[in-house]
């Protein structure tokens, strides 16, 4: 998978296209990712006791990596790889920088 945790992307379709945010979690079997504050999703949870009251709790949900794209500056770009002597280095395929 070409994004990695850490890295921030925009989001390149859905309903938060445009919104740029900060990679949380990765799940390469679903190939999935988890940027913050995109795809926030409402989530009603009963109460545990019997005198608690149950809550309206908003989380982040995955989004899917087609739907994202790394940022480099403001602009998307897409990514490919380079090798430099022993190491794979992630590069911008329109500029050639290492990101």
């Amino acid at each position: 998978m070409k994004i990695k945790k850490g890295d921030n992307v925009i989001i390149i379709a859905g309903k938060d296209k445009g919104k740029t945010g900060k990679v949380e979690q990765v799940f390469p079997k679903t190939e999935q990712v988890l940027v913050e504050e995109v795809n926030i999703i409402t989530r009603h949870q009963k109460n545990k006791r019997v005198r608690s009251q149950g809550q309206v709790i908003k989380k982040a949900a995955p989004v899917h990596v087609s739907n994202v794209a790394l940022v480099d500056g403001k602009k998307p770009v897409r990514v490919g790889y380079k090798t430099e002597g022993d190491k794979k280095v992630r590069v911008s395929k329109k500029t050639g920088k290492e990101i």
